[in-house]
């Protein structure tokens, strides 16, 4: 395995020595100058050419920029461990002799041999040859601020944990392992995690506020599941906290209104207060426009009794397809479509003029399933464009002729007419 790199100096980490299965590692600091000129990427656990190739192309150029952008624009920046694994050059290991401490604690007297000998220095001699087995966008979002020179950011330590790689086909075996297993097992973060502790996150913080902050969703009003289904034995909530979520990531990423912006940056960049307040006022007034112009939504926010609507827009007999998350979610994308060409009031108003009872067309058949009472998740592009059609919002690429053909397949309605346009 040939890894060109030049000599580097030598070097001293402040480390902690521990043991876990048959691996020994050690937990140090690295400043971002120093990690970015001794550490390569995981492309070096494989020794043929194409294999590496294929890791490398793995790093996503959008993912690398994000993390390069948070390191720039966030002073609350903060990364878990990158794990790094090291091979070749002498690295030695430095245990302290001895701990003292000036505070008369008793329980530096109860220290174990064994729990001072964990503490200690890494030396490195500059010739080592170090890679990342697990946290290689962090790795190259850090080294892209340091080829930058951005310098508030080069001094910043990170915790690295490192691992000795052995230089032979078992201990490239070994080193693949840990690689597959660190990347196969981290678990993600959950959406419910990001809704419920996101600072960046605007859709999670706005959620948050309009749950915290107004009467709209206090309470039983909404369902704290992250899925966008409602559990069948609610009777109480409009939706789940999950689809408000999505929701709002449609009204953001899509209304066009002065703070409109893409999705990653709207999950990835916290935005000064001022504008902060400006998305969570915009979503307010979405809900407050809903809560205006839709009958159903209108006594489901004024209702003392959250149940009285929810049995009577819900159920086994059908209802309103705002009462369902897929209904909501439709419903609002048609809404931002609108808004090209209309105020938020005026959109959130056109669309009201759309039928929402699921037992009639548009609905019968493509959102929901009359002979088993069930929800249809499958045609929500269709059924959206469809109902766009008849409020004259329809931009996409179906024309009226494609249109019925695919509503009468997905109905099986072979005589079935599209619903006449109402505006």
């Amino acid at each position: 395995m040939a890894i060109t790199q030049a000599q580097l100096e030598p070097t001293i980490l402040p480390a902690l020595r521990g043991v876990m299965g048959n691996w020994v590692y050690y937990s140090c600091l690295m400043q971002f100058g120093e990690l970015s000129s001794r550490v390569q990427f995981a492309k070096e656990v494989h020794t043929h050419e194409g294999m590496s190739e294929m890791i490398q192309r793995s790093l996503e150029e959008t993912r690398t920029q994000q993390i390069a952008d948070y390191i720039k624009h966030e002073p609350q920046r903060f990364f878990n461990s990158l794990v790094i694994a090291v091979y070749g050059g002498e690295p030695n290991w430095h245990s302290l002799v001895n701990v003292r401490s000036t505070d008369p604690d008793p329980l530096f007297e109860k220290l174990q041999p064994e729990t001072v000998e964990s503490l200690g220095f890494l030396t490195l001699r500059g010739d080592e040859k170090l890679f990342a087995l697990d946290g290689q966008h962090r790795l190259a979002g850090i080294k892209a601020i340091v080829e930058s020179d951005y310098q508030p950011a080069i001094d910043d330590e990170v915790s690295v944990i490192l691992v000795a790689h052995e230089q032979s086909p078992a201990g490239l075996i070994r080193t693949r392992r840990l690689f597959t297993t660190l990347n196969k097992t981290g678990r993600q973060v959950t959406k419910g995690d990001i809704i419920a502790l996101d600072e960046d996150d605007v859709m999670a913080i706005c959620v948050r506020r309009l749950i915290e902050q107004t009467d709209l969703f206090q309470g039983n009003r909404i369902a704290f599941v992250q899925s966008n289904n409602v559990p069948a034995t609610n009777v109480e909530c409009l939706t789940t906290i999950g689809n408000l979520y999505d929701v709002l990531t449609i009204l953001f990423t899509q209304a066009d209104f002065p703070l409109r912006k893409d999705k990653l940056t709207l999950e990835t960049r916290r935005p000064e207060k001022d504008i902060l307040d400006g998305y969570f006022d915009y979503a307010e007034e979405y809900f407050f426009h809903l809560r205006e112009h839709f009958t159903e939504m209108g006594e489901f926010f004024s209702a003392v009794d959250t149940t009285v609507p929810v049995k009577k827009y819900r159920g086994r007999h059908g209802g309103s397809a705002l009462y369902r998350p897929i209904g909501l979610d439709i419903f609002t994308h048609i809404i931002t479509r609108s808004t090209r060409d209309l105020s938020l009031g005026n959109a959130v108003e056109l669309a009201a003029k759309l039928p929402r009872e699921l037992h009639t067309p548009p609905y019968d058949g493509l959102m929901w399933n009359p002979s088993n009472e069930t929800i249809i998740g499958r045609n929500k592009v269709l059924l959206r464009e469809i109902l766009c059609s008849m409020i004259g919002t329809n931009r996409s690429s179906y024309t009226g002729i494609e249109l019925l053909r695919r509503y009468r397949r997905e109905t099986g309605n072979g005589q079935a007419e599209l619903p006449s346009r109402l505006v």
